[in-house]
């Protein structure tokens, strides 16, 4: 049975506990949290607490916090000799205070609260500096994924990278094409068969290939029209820069 401590209770941690919970050979031994409302879903559920310095003994304590927060979290914990680990994609295990031994557990997937998200398909990379804690990483990893993987801080960043472009910035994308759908009096779910067969077609050809449009065609006189009908500032822009970068990659310059 591997004993866990998941330390802050946003989309990450609440997710990693629901996954973890349903497992036989892990044991979720308490939540922490720095306020006391994030913990009450979970109070009849788990042992809860809002003291750093009341943690139990665990095998792995999961930091599950904002980035810029993991470094001062982890020097906070009263804790001595003891896996620590973050979820971070875009911070190093370097940043982890020395007192204890580090490691990522990083889930390679966009979590809201409220979604549903099938733990076994989602890509979890982890490190550690020590090989008997690493291989305990990928026991706890493989108990709740079956997409595991070995990955450095240096890679694991490049992957947060890549997903940020992949993730963050598509959706944007789809909040813009929203926006302009209702100006327009559209239904946006009028898009979605498009959205799911541009996501489709990346399991049988590259995205270079995939790529179609007015930007690689380098179709100046359309691209010239959607920006006359564009009437925000910030998004002629966006639509500029990327279709300058299409045409670019297929080598038809602007």
């Amino acid at each position: 049975m591997i004993s866990v401590v998941i330390i802050g209770l946003g989309n990450i941690g609440s997710h990693l506990y629901t996954a973890f919970s349903k497992l036989d050979n892990v044991s979720v031994v308490m939540l922490y949290n720095r306020t006391e409302e994030a913990l009450l879903p979970f109070k009849n559920k788990v042992k809860t607490t809002t003291d750093g310095n009341q943690l139990p003994d665990a095998d792995i304590y999961i930091i599950a916090t904002s980035d810029d927060s993991i470094a001062a979290v982890s020097k906070q914990l009263s804790l001595k000799n003891k896996l620590v680990v973050h979820t971070s994609g875009s911070v190093s295990i370097a940043v982890l205070d020395d007192k204890n031994r580090k490691g990522s557990f990083y889930p390679l997937q966009t979590f809201s609260k409220g979604a549903t998200v099938n733990f076994k398909e989602i890509p979890i990379c982890i490190e550690a500096e020590d090989k008997a804690d690493e291989a305990l990483l990928l026991q706890l990893a493989e108990s709740v994924s079956n997409n595991v993987h070995k990955i450095s801080s240096e890679q694991r960043k490049s992957m947060h990278l890549a997903a940020v472009f992949v993730n963050n910035f598509s959706n944007h994308l789809y909040h813009i094409g929203q926006e302009i759908c209702e100006e327009n009096k559209v239904p946006f779910s009028i898009l979605s068969p498009l959205i799911q067969e541009t996501v489709t077609k990346l399991n049988k050809l590259s995205p270079f290939n995939a790529q179609t449009g007015p930007a690689k065609r380098n179709d100046t006189g359309t691209m010239q029209r959607h920006l006359t009908e564009l009437t925000n500032n910030t998004h002629k822009e966006i639509y500029s820069v990327i279709s300058k970068s299409i045409t670019n990659t297929y080598g038809k310059k602007l």
